[in-house]
């Protein structure tokens, strides 16, 4: 799994996502959002290796330092085997 806040200026998620797409994964579940209590949290992709991509809406290089409830329920449901 790979994340990205999307206010990182020093690693852009779109340089996270062009890495990614030149590894030519098929995308299994194409971009959507994702959600914390009823709000849009950020952005996620799924490929069909089980590679998921997501962003964080309003997290910096560090996105727990700047989101960090968001990235707790990401982290929660990663490790509850429960998608995004």
């Amino acid at each position: 799994h790979e994340c990205s806040g999307d206010h990182d200026l020093q690693v852009p998620q779109l340089s996270t996502q062009a890495w990614i797409r030149s590894l030519n994964f098929s995308i299994g579940d194409d971009w959507r959002a994702w959600h914390l209590d009823g709000q849009a949290a950020g952005f996620t992709i799924t490929y069909a290796n089980n590679l998921t991509f997501a962003t964080v809406k309003g997290g910096g290089h560090t996105a727990p330092e700047y989101q960090p409830e968001e990235c707790f329920a990401m982290a929660q449901r990663w490790l509850d085997n429960k998608p995004l």
